[in-house]
């Protein structure tokens, strides 16, 4: 039987399965729906803690969620709960993963089922089903939503199921992406342009994710980066009993495929090794079809300390963090932004990471961490020796990485997103108005 998959943090009432049939799965509750016609004209309604703001109805819509790990699923997650907390109520619409189990809470709906194929160097997601336009255009309109708020907006199917969809609330897409070139978006760009247009706000994690999508569709774009739970992710957690042995650790954390340039970093700690006077450790955190590739490429030599874990639990993912000395993310390109720089940063561990435009916006060189030529091995050795050498270095990048991380908090985030959201609405009763 599979695990039963629980989120971090998650605000669960216990419903399993594998996937949801489409009674349970389509299932909104409206007590106390407003329409977008009603919600633009009812009053204002006091919040928790006093602020008197507009109570909004809000659907995110993700390909990415749990039980996979990355990015865009931990920035859905706490956004949706720090938007909870300011008294909005949000539904998360994703799909399912074939021989999983959920313990989701309520507000989160589940569509056809994901699957992952080789795209951009990488391994994506695509959601798969029976008639899913139609599925999510049910949804949309029973859901009678204010906001509509897609991530990945122009990404087939279930993104794009909803920007094609949403009929009577404002929507909202948030770009995540970073690449030299987009082969769907230049063959298709006619046809995405016109959803494009359908899209009252638009926000990027960062200006190399901005930059990749106003290349094609132009536009005006809000800058809204990725965030980190502070509170989760922090220097204080309890280290990993197995990896605090007197060996340095290095820790790497993300799904072992081209783009994350972990070739390049296995061959650095070969190098590495024997010009330290320390026992090293490479600790690999993360899962992905390649994984027995990068196994093989490990010398024989080394393998007593490399160590490959696989996936691991979200409440056992800090302890990692706080076990390590040296983060490191040698990546080759096409990061918009790097979250789990942010989620090292937090935990007050200092940061080794390749000299790209998505891990710019988060690191000052220098300063938490070093950046390095991407795909060079030795570079990437000798910083990591000069941090594993210098344990005051360490320290001292650490705590400039906990400072810088707190500006990253997801309570920031949604608050950032709460802005724009009232921002784009009062603009378009305004403009009624005139």
């Amino acid at each position: 039987m599979p695990p039963i998959i629980r989120p971090p943090q998650a605000e669960r009432r216990t419903r399993t399965g594998a996937e949801p049939s489409r009674t349970s799965g389509e299932r909104v509750r409206e007590s106390g729906a407003a329409s977008k016609r009603e919600a633009h004209r009812r009053d204002e309604q006091r919040r928790p803690g006093g602020d008197k703001k507009r109570c909004l109805n809000i659907a995110i819509v993700t390909h990415a969620y749990y039980p996979q790990y990355g990015g865009v699923t931990e920035h859905v997650h706490h956004t949706a709960i720090e938007l909870r907390k300011r008294g909005h109520r949000v539904t998360i619409i994703t799909c399912g993963h074939r021989n999983a189990r959920y313990d989701d809470a309520d507000n989160v709906i589940r569509v056809g089922s994901n699957v992952l194929i080789r795209y951009n160097r990488a391994y994506v997601n695509l959601t798969t089903g029976w008639n899913i336009y139609g599925k999510m255009k049910r949804l949309l309109d029973r859901g009678q939503y204010d906001i509509v708020h897609i991530h990945c907006p122009l990404v087939p199917v279930l993104p794009l199921a909803a920007t094609r969809t949403s009929r009577n609330a404002l929507v909202f897409g948030t770009f995540h992406a970073s690449a030299k070139s987009n082969a769907g978006y230049l063959l298709f760009n006619p046809l995405l342009r016109k959803y494009h247009r359908r899209l009252d706000g638009r926000i990027a994690v960062s200006n190399p994710a901005r930059d990749f999508v106003h290349k094609y569709f132009g536009g005006e774009y809000r800058i809204i980066p990725n965030g980190v739970d502070t509170s989760r992710f922090n220097p204080d957690n309890e280290p990993v009993e197995e990896l605090n042995d007197g060996a340095l650790n290095v820790l790497f954390v993300g799904r072992p495929d081209p783009r994350k340039g972990l070739e390049y970093l296995i061959r650095a700690m070969e190098i590495a090794r024997p010009k330290s006077n320390s026992r090293l450790r490479l600790v690999i955190v993360g899962d992905g079809p390649r994984r027995s590739a990068y196994e093989a490429l490990v010398d024989h030599r080394c393998r007593d300390s490399v160590l490959f874990l696989g996936s691991v639990s979200g409440d056992l993912l800090p302890r990692y963090f706080t076990s390590a000395h040296v983060f490191c993310s040698p990546a080759t390109g096409n990061e918009s932004f790097g979250i789990v720089l942010l989620e090292a940063m937090a935990s007050g561990v200092p940061v080794v990471a390749s000299d790209i435009p998505g891990y710019r916006t988060v690191v000052t060189n220098g300063e938490e961490g070093f950046l390095t030529k991407p795909r060079d091995s030795e570079a990437l050795a000798r910083t990591i020796l000069l941090l594993l050498n210098d344990g005051r270095l360490r320290e001292d990048m650490g705590a400039k990485g906990r400072k810088k991380a707190l500006t990253y908090s997801w309570d920031n985030i949604a608050g950032q997103i709460e802005q724009y959201y009232f921002e784009v609405m009062d603009s378009k009763v305004g403009s009624r108005k005139g």
